[in-house]
């Protein structure tokens, strides 16, 4: 089979990571010109009932798609997201930040791939009455969708003008933090495993404000540039 013949045809057009948080910063700016000005943690759950008219609920989705790793689920037709059990922060308090993360990856898919997966006539079944969902997401599996959906949940959830904003208030200066200044020592094979460890203890308390699971804030925090590696040497250091 020739290379081609294995390429598997994506479903949704690349977006660079500053177009995704344009997106982003767009659902929070017409909230704010609605309702009321954007605060931490963001009221999320306002945004996907009063803004989007999305309705979400709860669900068994593990045993709906017979996987264990189901996340939720997007139901276009309906405009309806359902969120796996397993995540409820009503019986599961610590499970408060995997459950807005999903949460808001689902509305990513609504916001940056539903347009696009309508004027595809290979997706109109996903528009139809009793459709199956449009994307079932899930823990294990990052296509080029998921990736995109993450990232758009991340911006929306830690927008970066109130990341900001909360960072120089917790640490007292606008100023990055560099992992190998926390860390103490360790080997070259784990030493990614190590930074993200004590990145995810600094980080938890501003992740408590912001109503996420550290892990999303660290990521969020190094892909503003607030957590790096190393602090590179000026000319006057």
């Amino acid at each position: 089979m020739s290379r081609h013949g294995r390429l598997q045809r994506e479903r949704v057009p690349f977006l660079s990571d500053r177009v995704i948080e344009e997106h982003a910063d767009l659902l929070l700016a017409e909230w704010a010109n609605t309702e009321a000005p954007v605060s931490v943690p963001v009221p999320l759950d306002d945004i996907v009932e009063l803004h989007l008219g999305l309705t979400y609920e709860v669900d068994d989705l593990r045993s709906m798609f017979g996987r264990p790793d189901v996340l939720g689920a997007i139901w276009f037709d309906c405009n309806l997201i359902r969120i796996d059990a397993t995540l409820d922060p009503s019986t599961n308090p610590a499970m408060l930040g995997r459950y807005n993360f999903t949460l808001a990856h689902e509305i990513g898919h609504w916001r940056l791939h539903r347009e696009h997966l309508r004027q595809d006539p290979d997706s109109a079944r996903l528009f139809e009455a009793n459709a199956e969902p449009a994307f079932v997401c899930r823990s294990s599996l990052k296509p080029r969708e998921e990736w995109q959906a993450d990232h758009f949940a991340g911006c929306v959830l830690m927008p970066r003008t109130l990341l900001m904003q909360e960072w120089v208030k917790w640490r007292g200066s606008p100023d990055p933090v560099a992992s190998e200044d926390l860390l103490n020592s360790s080997s070259e094979d784990d030493r990614e495993l190590a930074e993200n460890r004590v990145l995810e203890d600094l980080c938890r308390p501003l992740a408590r404000e912001f109503h996420v699971s550290a892990q999303a804030m660290r990521i969020r925090l190094q892909s503003i540039g607030l957590f790096v590696s190393r602090i590179e040497p000026t000319l006057f250091s």
